[in-house]
């Protein structure tokens, strides 16, 4: 597929359609190619998002083991409770 500038288009199109509709066309193809590099470049991620993202995951991790390390300690007092409360028994 060759590549076509829009210079070159536009001098096709005036030949066989006119000078105001090859020039309508070529202007619509440019905005929409616009747009669509617009939306691609909004989808994006940039280094910020990754290093933000990366650093929201280990905050999650942090905060996960911190309160498994919580749920554990009391899994073992109240395990411990009910063994002493059955030895004075």
């Amino acid at each position: 597929m060759s590549i076509i500038s829009i210079t070159k288009l536009y001098d096709l199109l005036s030949v066989k359609l006119g000078k105001e509709t090859a020039e309508d066309i070529t202007s619509y193809i440019e905005e929409k190619v616009k747009s669509e590099i617009v939306n691609k470049m909004q989808m994006l991620a940039t280094k910020e998002d990754i290093a933000n993202t990366k650093e929201d995951i280990a905050n999650a991790k942090a905060d996960t083991i911190k309160w498994m390390f919580i749920f554990w300690i009391g899994q073992v007092a109240a395990t411990f409770g009910f063994i002493l409360l059955f030895l004075k028994k």
